[in-house]
């Protein structure tokens, strides 16, 4: 399957290497990995020490149209990167680089970090990209955590694939039931972009969700991920007087239609998938994003001691405020790192049993386990814009 995809060149302008202490400076392509036990240390825990870095590759959508989501990512990364070379004992060198929001330079980006030195690999932002990616990582023996991936079927390719990103199997069902006892819903329209799988995999998780609640659907209208023009659309799910919209979409794809059902004057709530979960809605749609109703697998006002300081400590470095991509970034580097200490090693298959021993690992998202499939499970949230910002549905 891969000798059919075109291979495209990865430019400078489109990585990142975060350089930790020690590293190389470009990714840490030096040959570190498999050199006698070079990225094997001694103790455990909080007490293991390792002389080389670790290399870690990131695949991350820095243009293109999950560009939003990657840049978060990217900056979660580095403020964690940076906190846990700190810390001492274990350093990383991430490199990250843009996947493009198109799978095949992910399948290109993912044969430089199987075939390089990389001990682990974090990403793609798509689980569109993830799908065709990741065999190539399992092929390879190389871990995978996922941290934006939310569609079912993720770490189904194998077992050296992980994810922190709860699943809309997870939040989208408390999501309705939420939104059903809040809202009073009966009926409601639902519209998905059926040209991703992410957003196709949560118009069905959806689909469930609203049948077992024993809400209607109406009917169900399609649209593509490029599309910027609604009216016609939104106009049809009008007509239909739904007691709500359902909407599982991308940011891009988001902003306008909300925007254009405001001004159509559809004023009953709109309820969206994982991809609303941006500030750019509140900031590019403005007053029309008041009411939007979103399930999230973290909220800033979680009153959680780290993820208190990392509010803190991603403000002073980006002077702007962290959304959920960045804090499940944030997160999957400390859950590497939980890996790595647990066996003071950072070869592959040593940081692939770490994962599996995941338990109750304190990080900004909560009290993170993994599951027997590879699924991280912690709290859910459920949330509304209000004044411009997300805020908890009571």
């Amino acid at each position: 399957m891969r000798t059919n995809l075109s291979r495209i060149a990865v430019t400078a302008t489109a990585m990142l290497a975060l350089t930790a202490c020690g590293g190389n400076g470009d990714g840490g392509d030096d040959g570190q990995t498999g050199a006698a036990g070079g990225l094997t240390g001694q103790g455990s825990g909080d007490s293991c020490t390792i002389s080389s870095t670790i290399p870690v590759g990131a695949a991350l959508s820095l243009t293109g149209a999950a560009g939003s989501y990657g840049t978060s990512q990217q900056k979660g990364l580095q403020l964690a990167a940076e906190q846990l070379n700190a810390k001492g004992g274990v350093k990383y060198d991430v490199k990250i680089e843009d996947d493009q929001t198109d799978p095949r330079q992910g399948i290109t980006v993912f044969e430089g970090f199987v075939n390089g030195d990389k001990s682990v690999i974090i990403g793609p932002t798509l689980s569109n990209t993830a799908f065709q990616a990741q065999p190539i990582a399992q092929e390879g023996k190389t871990p995978v955590l996922a941290i934006s991936n939310t569609a079912s079927g993720i770490t189904e390719q194998g077992d050296f694939i992980f994810r922190d990103s709860l699943t809309e199997a997870q939040v989208i069902p408390q999501t309705v039931k939420k939104a059903k006892e809040k809202y009073n819903l009966a009926k409601v329209v639902v519209m998905y972009s059926n040209d991703d799988a992410f957003t196709e995999s949560g118009f069905k998780v959806f689909e469930e969700a609203l049948k077992a609640e024993g809400i209607q659907n109406l009917e169900t209208i399609t649209f593509s991920k490029a599309d910027t023009d609604f009216r016609a659309l939104l106009t049809q799910a009008k007509g239909q007087n739904p007691d709500a919209l359902v909407v599982s979409g991308l940011i891009e794809a988001a902003i306008p239609l909300v925007t254009q059902a405001r001004e159509l004057g559809i004023t009953v709530p709109i309820i969206g998938g994982n991809g609303f979960n941006n500030p750019k809605l509140m900031a590019d749609a403005g007053e029309a994003a008041e009411g939007v109703v979103v399930g999230a697998a973290w909220n800033s006002a979680s009153e959680n001691e780290l993820n208190t300081a990392f509010l803190k400590d991603f403000q002073a470095k980006f002077n702007a405020a962290p959304d959920q991509f960045a804090a499940q970034a944030h997160a999957g580097l400390v859950l590497i790192d939980h890996a790595v200490r647990s066996g003071c090693s950072g070869e592959r298959e040593a940081i692939q049993e770490g994962l599996t021993k995941i338990s109750n690992v304190p990080t900004v998202l909560g009290d993170v386990s993994i599951n027997a499939n590879r699924d991280a499970e912690h709290p859910a949230v459920v949330q509304v814009v209000q004044d411009g910002k997300f805020a908890v549905l009571e």
